[in-house]
């Protein structure tokens, strides 16, 4: 019988208890990676999604998920008459919390140029896409609003018409899809006492101008509705997604709009790469040192563990070289169970992680190529910390039988 086996056996209850305490710290550190692969999915899944070729977004920003970005809605209209561009399509993007049923309800806003895009291309699992220019809305799955339920956002009801699955933003929070007009409108919601109290500061600007003296009707204007006001332009909007003709260089679409004094035009992988390096990079490289901690504070378990198992067997593996047993005989009983240790403990890690996983509230990302990455590690692992334990049996004497 293989002597690993037989001490294991021999010691069978403090092998499984160490093994699951084991395998609970390869499963955290396992799900660390996981929360980073699902931050980085979160990150680029709308821009990948979208479809665009360039995103314009107001001058020197980083919008607009990595920076906020404010720009005219008139924007979309000036970049069709852009050479080489196919279509554009105004982008709103906000995040908003409100309260339903007594719970906090948090939102990311998103807004689809309607009706040239009604949501067609997102993954929509139950219901339809946007059939109406108003009061219509796709809700992720997650936020837990039945098909057909009914949302008050700022002073409108809007009807959930279908679900989407797996959009989250970069933040983790769960999105809902909106006319570009109504996303403006919830964006930009105020109270009632803050329209008056603004109406009644337009008032009092107008009132204190000479040309309001001498313009009696602009003065009385001023307490209308600011869409009245030719001077206040519409809501602004996040920013334009462009979409260039087949067969057209996008490098000469965007030098033209890069001469724009009011906005600044980023390409696909330009935006990935501003949020992987931004947004998700701090998290990334804290994820990453907790990992490490992890992976180490494992290791040092491993070693504390099989020297304690050498120690308990130190007359035995003296007994063996008193009976001429090769110092390979003695290494590879303790080399073997800390790779049955070390393997057992990654099954356990993996197993109870797929029960676990889904239950954490950000996406938990686990692909194979991470998984062979944390065995290779678990292997190192392994046999650097048996080398404590070899390092004890290799010194026991075999006189010491005898003592």
């Amino acid at each position: 019988m293989n002597l690993a086996i037989r001490d294991i056996r021999h010691n069978l209850g403090r092998f499984i208890l160490t093994t699951v305490g084991l395998g609970l710290l390869l499963m955290t550190a396992m799900g660390m990676g996981g929360i980073y692969r699902g931050l980085v999915e979160d990150a680029i899944l709308l821009i990948d999604r979208v479809d665009a070729d360039l995103w314009v977004v107001q001058k020197d920003t980083r919008g607009p998920f990595a920076e906020v970005s404010r720009i005219p809605a008139s924007m979309e209209d000036r970049i069709r008459a852009v050479p080489g561009v196919i279509g554009s399509r105004a982008f709103v993007s906000t995040t908003i919390q409100r309260e339903r049923n007594g719970k906090p309800l948090r939102i990311t806003v998103q807004g689809l140029s309607w009706p040239e895009d009604k949501g067609q291309w997102l993954p929509i699992v139950a219901g339809r896409a946007l059939g109406k220019a108003h009061f219509e809305m796709l809700a992720e799955e997650s936020l837990g609003l039945p098909i057909g339920a009914q949302v008050k956002l700022a002073k409108d009801i809007y009807t959930v018409v279908g679900h989407t699955r797996g959009m989250s933003s970069p933040s983790g929070d769960s999105m809902a899809f909106f006319t570009a007009r109504d996303a403006q409108v919830i964006q930009f919601d105020l109270s009632g006492e803050a329209v008056r109290l603004e109406r009644a500061a337009r008032y009092g600007r107008a009132e204190r101008l000479e040309i309001g003296r001498t313009q009696p009707n602009i003065i009385e204007r001023s307490r209308g509705v600011s869409s009245a006001i030719p001077a206040l332009g519409p809501p602004l909007i996040s920013a334009v997604l462009v979409k260039i003709r087949p067969g057209v260089d996008p490098e000469s679409v965007s030098a033209i709009i890069r001469h724009w004094p009011d906005v600044t035009v980023y390409s696909s992988d330009d935006q990935r790469d501003l949020l992987l390096s931004g947004t998700v990079d701090r998290s990334r490289r804290q994820i990453g040192l907790f990992r490490v901690l992890l992976l180490v504070v494992s290791g040092i378990i491993m070693a504390l563990i099989l020297y304690t198992l050498t120690i308990d067997k130190l007359h035995d593996i003296a007994l063996l070289k008193l009976m001429g047993a090769r110092n390979s005989v003695i290494l590879g009983l303790i080399m073997q169970q800390a790779l049955f240790l070390g393997t057992i403990g990654l099954m356990i890690a993996y197993l109870v992680g797929q029960w676990v996983f889904p239950l954490f509230p950000r996406r938990v990302v686990i692909i194979t190529e991470d998984l062979w990455l944390l065995a290779g590690i678990v292997t190192v692992i392994s046999i650097a910390a048996s080398l404590l334990g070899i390092w004890k049996a290799m010194s026991v004497e075999p006189n010491e039988v005898l003592a």
